[in-house]
């Protein structure tokens, strides 16, 4: 039954991967996936997770399965990370959490309880986006549309124009948002942007949902918060799909939640009941090991310490390797200005480089970046910095 099936399309980022591992060019350079990268090319694990780790196999005594939403003390931290402990929808008990399979699942899981409890409704996604965004509710059952966001000649957030598309959006109606490090274009709105946001998808009775995958990567744990905790300061309902892949190292480990914020604990509790469901039907319950690594590290306070130093040090890394990539260009004699990359937030950069530039840098210099043109700056170090804008200096001059 399966002979005449059609070969389906590789996946445009983790299909990059797949291209990494076969070529042969010990030299070649991934600027694909959105894995960090320290000075030595290696992604590390966090001596706060290691330490952590550790305490968890000494005192582990079972592994039975976790609940159908996973383990309440995991669902605090990460309201409290996300919202802040002292929130009013946290101590108030309007705010349910439900652990996840990473932000992907969490989104994933939130896409089926709205299409459930909102069936005609549309998402609404930013021009351009994450592509697994579009992948994961078209396969939910919704229908999407766009609204403006970057100006790809100009290098910035098209705020007049986004504002305008959203007072246009039909009430009721789905409005993904980055929560920040905007992926792929790294470009975040200010906050004075995000009042004006909110009151927009306020005065369009928009139902919010954000993706936070980056918290921490971008300015800081609490900057990179301000888009979701501006939202949520207005009483309003909302999705969080949030992410510790990227600010705890837990690539592998898949931990992430989704939180729904509603308008009354009541109102909360049967929102989870039905989160319930979708997770039944989708994986029954989630992992419990990584979940248990981050409650580990937010509830010890020698722990958290080192673990936010670490996070800040990868931080700084990141916005360092942004500054040399643009001083290198210019190094190279390319007129081309690429200093915007220097005001952009987290691991991405959309670099404007053509779908032809990027297959030229793939087959010439095994150079792999994402068909698009984004790029993974944490993937750039020092040792492979001059070969990477050679060869990019050298397409420019094509």
């Amino acid at each position: 039954m399966f002979d005449d099936l059609e070969m389906a399309p590789p996946d445009p980022i983790l299909g990059l991967s797949e291209a990494v591992r076969k070529d042969p060019n010990p030299n070649k350079i991934d600027l694909g996936v959105g894995n960090y990268v320290d000075e030595a090319g290696t992604t590390p694990i966090f001596s706060a997770v290691k330490k952590a780790e550790k305490r968890i196999l000494e005192g582990e005594k079972t592994k039975k399965y976790l609940p159908i939403d996973g383990s309440p003390v995991y669902s605090r931290a990460v309201q409290e990370m996300v919202l802040g402990p002292d929130h009013e929808a946290v101590t108030s008990r309007r705010a349910i959490t439900a652990h996840a399979p990473g932000g992907t699942g969490a989104l994933r899981v939130g896409a089926d309880f709205l299409k459930k409890i909102r069936p005609s409704a549309r998402l609404w996604v930013s021009d351009p986006t994450w592509s697994n965004h579009l992948g994961v509710f078209a396969a939910a059952g919704f229908e999407i549309s766009s609204y403006p966001y970057c100006d790809g000649e100009a290098k910035r957030l098209e705020f007049d124009r986004m504002l305008a598309a959203l007072g246009e959006i039909p009430q009721g109606d789905i409005l993904l948002l980055h929560g920040s490090c905007h992926n792929p274009t790294g470009m975040d709105p200010t906050p004075e942007q995000w009042e004006r946001i909110s009151e927009a998808a306020a005065e369009r009775s928009l139902l919010p949902f954000f993706d936070l995958a980056y918290q921490g990567f971008g300015q800081g744990l609490e900057e990179d918060a301000a888009g979701v905790r501006t939202f949520a300061a207005a009483g309003r309902e909302m999705l969080i799909a949030s992410s510790y892949s990227k600010n705890f190292g837990l690539y592998c480990e898949r931990v992430g939640a989704l939180t729904a914020i509603t308008s009354s604990p009541e109102a909360a509790e049967k929102a989870l009941s039905h989160v319930k469901i979708a997770i039944r039907t989708n994986y029954s319950n989630p992992p419990a090991h990584g979940a248990a690594i981050v409650v580990a590290i937010l509830g010890d306070p020698d722990l958290r310490k080192e673990w936010e130093e670490e996070l800040a040090a990868v931080r700084g890394r990141i916005q360092k390797m942004r500054r040399l990539f643009v001083e290198t260009l210019q190094a190279k004699g390319v007129a081309r200005d690429f200093s915007f990359i220097t005001r952009q937030n987290g691991m991405f950069s959309f670099s404007g480089l053509t779908k032809e530039q990027v297959e030229t840098l793939r087959s010439r210099d095994s150079i792999y970046i994402v068909g698009s043109g984004r790029i993974n700056v944490a993937g750039m170090t020092r040792a492979n910095m001059d070969r990477l804008c050679e060869a990019i200096a050298r397409v420019l001059r094509r």
